[in-house]
């Protein structure tokens, strides 16, 4: 399936992007965050890397090579499928008990600044920005004039004046267009605002996941990471190193993503991995897809793109409340009805049995009508069966429903299941019973 996504997501940040180097004083950003504006020559160097077919390299290459990870092309980037010491369920297995790190320097991160930021980051998606309070954020949708999704986004809303965005790295390219833009109406109109897209070569990003993470990043802080809660965000010194923690993920463990200085990624892993808090190993895109579809999260160009809308997706919540009934979000129209008259399918979870199901898989009723198509499925590691996503009629939408998907020319039994198929263990801050 892997593969599958690869060649769907398989598009080298590319673009031609002319937007102008700025300070990061001019944009209340931090000396710890310094950043910049994609210009002219790293647009044309994109480019040109895109034409030769050359996948660019994060800043964590060379500790890849040290642990002998075996490295493949994603979205245009180099990048770990797995690591000589574990298979992918071994390593999932291990994520799920203990702790892993994940280069994710290759999504885009970006800073968007200016008095109007608000207005802006509204008019592109359908978050209710002001609803959350600073160093806190949530997951949105960046949608079209349809009601299509065109990526799915983690933002934060910092106490430094500016929100803190990550893009999905497939949509790298399109998204900075599109952003850039919605920028120049936004500034053609007198509002005040700025984008600066963040190169790889500048910060890196990890994603810190499992139930011993902080265990093992606390021995590195002054304050206490309880603190920090899911969607929640901070500058901070982690080991010495500067950086900004924002407590998310995408295994539905409990996590983080750390933004820090390109020259820090690898000194700062080599600092975790040695740490005796936790059992710490490095981990890559194999069980970054398994642990991710256990968890029942979407990834882009399989279970969402331009023609899935939020409601079709299972992902109304992340439309806020005001935004439902104000609307002016892109697709609007369309997608508030959707909200009132229902759709005609829906994406939902299956367990299946015999053979796993796969991408483009299709689904059938018990009498062998199709309804529809499976867009993620593989063995689950954690639960020893089959699991997989799919688009069904609504009709056969409910928690229980019994359908068949054909896999090698043959059907297999399959059951709508609850999503998330494995539990999810994100810090909210409330007491666990005993």
């Amino acid at each position: 399936m892997l593969a599958r996504n690869m060649a769907v997501n398989g598009r080298c940040l590319k673009g031609s992007l002319a937007a102008l180097r700025i300070s990061s004083a001019s944009n209340g950003i931090s000396s710890g965050e310094g950043c910049h504006l994609i210009g002219k020559r790293m647009a044309h160097a994109a480019a040109k890397e895109h034409a030769s077919h050359k996948p660019r390299s994060t800043p964590l290459l060379d500790l890849h090579v040290a642990h002998n990870a075996k490295l493949v092309e994603f979205a245009g980037w180099q990048m770990p499928m797995t690591y000589a010491d574990q298979s992918i369920t071994e390593s999932h297995l291990h994520t799920r008990k203990h702790v892993s790190i994940f280069d994710v320097s290759h999504m885009q991160q970006m800073i968007i600044s200016g008095n109007d930021r608000f207005a802006f980051w509204e008019s592109v998606c359908v978050s209710d920005v002001p609803e959350h309070v600073e160093n806190s954020g949530a997951l949105s949708l960046l949608t079209n004039e349809n009601g299509g999704i065109i990526d799915d986004t983690v933002w934060m809303n910092t106490n430094r004046g500016y929100l803190y965005v990550v893009v999905n790295a497939g949509c790298a390219a399109k998204d900075m267009d599109h952003l850039s833009a919605k920028m120049r109406e936004f500034q053609k109109k007198g509002k005040a605002v700025n984008i600066a897209f963040v190169s790889a070569q500048e910060r890196a990003l990890l994603a810190v996941q499992g139930p011993e993470m902080a265990r093992v990043l606390q021995a590195g802080l002054h304050d206490s990471l309880d603190k920090l809660l899911f969607m929640h965000t901070t500058l901070t010194t982690l080991f010495n190193f500067k950086c900004r923690i924002t407590r998310c993920g995408y295994t539905g463990e409990d996590g983080v993503e750390i933004s820090c200085l390109a020259k820090d990624a690898i000194p700062l892993c080599e600092t975790l991995l040695a740490s005796t808090n936790g059992s710490v190993k490095l981990a890559g895109l194999g069980a970054r897809d398994t642990l991710r579809l256990e968890a029942g999260l979407c990834l882009y160009g399989n279970d969402i793109d331009e023609k899935i809308s939020p409601v079709e997706a299972g992902l109304t919540w992340t439309i806020g409340k005001r935004r439902r009934a104000e609307g002016g979000f892109p697709g609007a129209p369309s997608i508030l009805e959707q909200i009132k008259k229902g759709v005609s399918k829906k994406r939902v979870g299956i367990i299946s049995s015999g053979a796993p199901a796969r991408h483009d898989y299709p689904v059938s009723d018990t009498n062998g009508k199709q309804i529809g198509v499976v867009t993620s499925g593989c063995p689950s590691p954690s639960l020893g069966k089959n699991i997989s996503m799919a688009y069904v009629a609504t009709a056969h939408s409910k928690i229980g429903s019994k359908l068949h998907i054909k896999v090698r020319n043959q059907n297999v039994a399959g059951e709508v299941v609850k999503m998330p198929f494995v539990p999810s263990n994100y810090h909210h801050g409330r007491a666990k019973a005993t």
